[in-house]
């Protein structure tokens, strides 16, 4: 059988073989197009059942090739009899049916026909039960090649036949579709093979896009041969024994497109083009920026923005109901930790690059407020917004100017924001925006390359950082456990010196003085907090937490890099392999945390903010403009603002484009002035409270994207999915932001979560 490939029956005719592209014999395509040229052809014939289409068939031959009454009968009855279909069995079922029954059995040269007695309704039963009809694209139809040899017939019986529209032929066709083309050809004995290699290269050609174009269009016997002959031209021969004929060609990962094939062979060029066209087509096909709509100048000052307000205004409501669906309640989850762990990351990294004027906290509540917003208003909500390592840059270098010339940090990032949010507006007023046309995709796909980098680079960094507070016991022996000990000795300046040797000599002699024994069971902090200290060659022991932790580390990212994959694997039925491969970034995480719960080591934990404060006590929450620092500094910070201005509209702007590109197939179109005044807006919220600044994060938005990702429900044997473009919707992005705020009250169940595992996540959106 075929769909898009073939399959055929082995394992003693109990089972399909994988689909694989077929290899035909290059004489069966030439006797082929003799069958085509010299039998019967039917086109537009208009019969409702498949006893008038045998008898129309039998009745329309040529003259010189007419057969006999009695031959035509017996011909007749032949192809009548009811077809039998080669079963999908499980093993179980298999074993259960040991026991053949008549109608269950093999008959000699046709295992195609049932046996007589057998009733006709039990394909139609078997029909109606076939779960093969998943497999099929909707709106499909059926075209029906039979061939073999009659022992009554001196010379070959050749049909081809198209019907005006599409019948529902009973129980003919494996799954219940209306048939199209039929395929007949019948000749004497001793030729079986070449009859059965002429009808797989029947059914080859019925397969191919192009020739079913041609099937479907002719209306002579001519133009059938043109198709035949343009398939020809497509052909490549393999010489003989310089292959294994009986290898079978797994079907390619990316097909060729209807359209660079017609690019690449059209009707009036040679076969032998250098592929020139090809390259046009893809790149015709593909499209670039720089012919959109939504980077086109209006010459008006904000034309572009109020053009995207109306494009995205009709979609608002849409943008929520889509968000029904359980593929995003896993993007919610994945995306969430991802968020959360970067937010760890990068206010960690701030806290120590600021002296904790940004922390972890502010982080948080940053990442919450732009992020929430950003969603119920911007132009492209897939975005996610978050601290990059350029800003993050800029941030270190700022506080070291504000501390080597003495100058209030947070006041003059406050006038530095309010700076980039003017400079931003008139970016929005002027449509500079469509500057973006001019990127590359060089440009996207270095940019790409470089904050991937600084993801992978983090993660690997903080994770190498472990053997530090961590250290790996490379001195630990286990022959020498039995001298390896560590006891708690409280004795403190009190006890022995020149305090406690000083005493009267009238007074009676007193005992020596020994150390207060210390009280069994004291840990190493109750030691330490009653001024003791430790004792012992085993007091520098730590478990080894570095190894376990890169192991959570690895076993994260391998375990989601395979689960994603799990939904291309031969096991379990398709809805598993798919709610698998939806859920795998959390089937991971969680897989890493239990392993580690279960190990009980003090392994590094998310470190998230139980206290709504700000992580330095010598600030507050609202930043004042004029307090500490000279009014000049207002003035002199635009000129820091002028490279942050370009530092955000690069990044966002690389970002949306990258977002917004056509492969995505995305509908609703882009917002790319709308998404700027967004952030320029944000800017000024976050500088006036001291919170971290915002940009799209290149990386966990595409990791956002490929999460929302909508492939076809059903696929041909051997073909993938096809990709049908994104969920576009608000309400994962909103769902994400609003989980990272509530974290700071969630603090007792976050923090069981491994740190390990969480940038393994980290690696792994890289």
């Amino acid at each position: 059988r075929w769909v898009k490939f073939e399959e055929k029956v082995e394992d003693g005719g109990e089972r399909w073989s994988a689909p694989h592209v077929p290899a035909l014999p290059l004489q069966s395509l030439f006797q082929l197009r003799t069958c085509l040229q010299k039998g019967t052809m039917l086109l537009d014939l208009d019969a409702p059942s498949f006893k008038e289409i045998i008898d129309k068939a039998l009745s329309g031959q040529p003259e010189e090739a007419e057969l006999q009454t009695e031959l035509r009968e017996r011909l007749a009855a032949l192809l009548l009899r009811q077809p039998r279909h080669q079963p999908t069995k499980s093993p179980l079922r298999l074993l259960a049916e040991l026991g053949l029954s008549p109608c269950q059995g093999r008959h000699g040269a046709w295992p195609w026909l049932l046996h007589p007695e057998c009733p006709a309704t039990a394909s139609l039963s078997f029909q109606l039960r076939n779960r093969f009809k998943k497999k099929v694209p909707p709106g499909a139809e059926a075209a029906h090649v039979a061939v073999g040899e009659v022992e009554f017939l001196e010379k070959p019986f050749t049909a081809f036949i198209r019907l005006r529209r599409g019948v529902a032929l009973g129980s003919l066709a494996e799954v219940a579709l209306p048939s199209r083309f039929l395929f007949i050809l019948l000749g004497p004995q001793a030729e079986v093979k070449a009859y059965h290699e002429v009808g797989r290269a029947m059914a080859t050609l019925l397969t191919d896009e192009l020739f079913q174009r041609v099937a479907r269009q002719a209306e002579h016997r001519e133009d059938l041969i043109a198709g035949m002959e343009a398939f020809l031209d497509e052909l490549t021969v393999l010489p003989p024994r310089k292959w294994d004929p009986s290898a079978r060609i797994p079907p390619p990962s990316c097909l060729l497109s209807l359209h660079r094939r017609t690019a690449m062979h059209p009707p009036d060029q040679q076969s032998h083009g250098n592929g020139d066209t090809a390259a046009a087509g893809d790149r015709a096909g593909l499209g670039h920026l720089c012919s959109r709509e939504e980077l086109e100048r209006t010459g008006r000052l904000f034309g572009g923005l109020l053009r995207d307000i109306r494009r995205k205004a009709p979609w608002y409501g849409s943008d929520f109901s889509e968000a029904l669906h359980p593929q995003c309640l896993s993007a919610v989850l994945y995306i969430y930790l991802a968020t959360v762990t970067n937010a760890i990351t990068f206010g960690g990294m701030l806290g120590d690059a600021t002296d904790n004027m940004q922390g972890v906290l502010e982080s948080f509540l940053g990442t919450a407020f732009a992020g929430s917003i950003f969603c119920l208003f911007s132009g492209q909500p897939l975005t996610i917004l978050s601290s990059t390592g350029p800003v993050l840059v800029f941030e270190r270098l700022l506080f070291s100017f504000s501390q080597d010339h003495s100058l209030d940090y947070l006041e003059f990032r406050l006038w530095i924001g309010l700076w980039v949010a003017f400079f931003g507006m008139v970016l929005v007023a002027t449509e500079a925006s469509h500057l973006v046309r001019y990127f590359t995709r060089f440009t996207e796909e270095g940019f790409c390359a470089l904050i991937s980098l600084i993801f992978i680079y983090d993660s690997l960094k903080k994770m190498l950082s472990l053997a530090d507070a961590f250290p790996i016991n490379w001195q630990y022996r286990l022959d020498n456990v039995t001298s390896y000990s560590c006891v708690c000795n409280l004795w403190a300046r009190g006890w022995g010196g020149p305090e406690v040797s000083m005493r009267d000599p009238s007074s009676p002699p007193a005992l020596s003085l020994q150390p207060p024994a210390a009280p069994a069971g004291l840990s190493r902090t109750q030691c330490l907090g009653r001024g003791g200290h430790l004792l012992g060659t085993s007091c520098q022991y730590v478990p080894d937490v570095t190894l376990i932790s890169f192991l959570l580390f690895g076993g994260t990212f391998l375990s989601c890099t395979a689960l994603k994959r799990f939904r291309s694997s031969r096991y379990f039925p398709a809805g598993v392999r798919k709610l698998v491969s939806d859920f795998a970034v959390i089937l991971a995480i969680l897989s890493s945390c239990a392993i580690d719960a279960t190990l009980g080591l003090e392994t590094p934990k998310l470190l998230v903010p139980s206290e709504l404060k700000p992580t330095n006590p010598a600030r507050g929450w609202i930043v004042f403009p004029f307090r500490a620092n000279p009014w000049w500094v207002c003035l002199v910070s635009a000129v820091p603002a002028i490279l942050v201005t370009i530092l955000i509209f690069m990044d966002q702007q690389i970002t949306a484009v990258i977002l917004n590109r056509r492969e995505y197939k995305l509908q609703k179109g882009a917002g790319f002035h709308l998404d700027l005044l967004c952030v320029s807006l944000l800017m000024v919220v976050n500088s006036a409270t001291g919170l971290p600044w915002y940009v799209s994060a290149t990386v966990i938005s595409l990791a956002h994207m490929e999460s929302l990702r909508k492939e076809s429900a059903t696929s041909a044997p051997g073909e993938h999915p096809e990709f049908l473009g994104i969920r576009e919707q608000r309400l994962t992005g909103l769902a994400v932001f609003v989980l990272t705020g509530v974290s700071v009250f969630m603090a007792p169940v976050l923090k069981v979560g491994s740190l390990a595992a969480g940038f393994g996540l980290f690696s792994k959106a890289g």
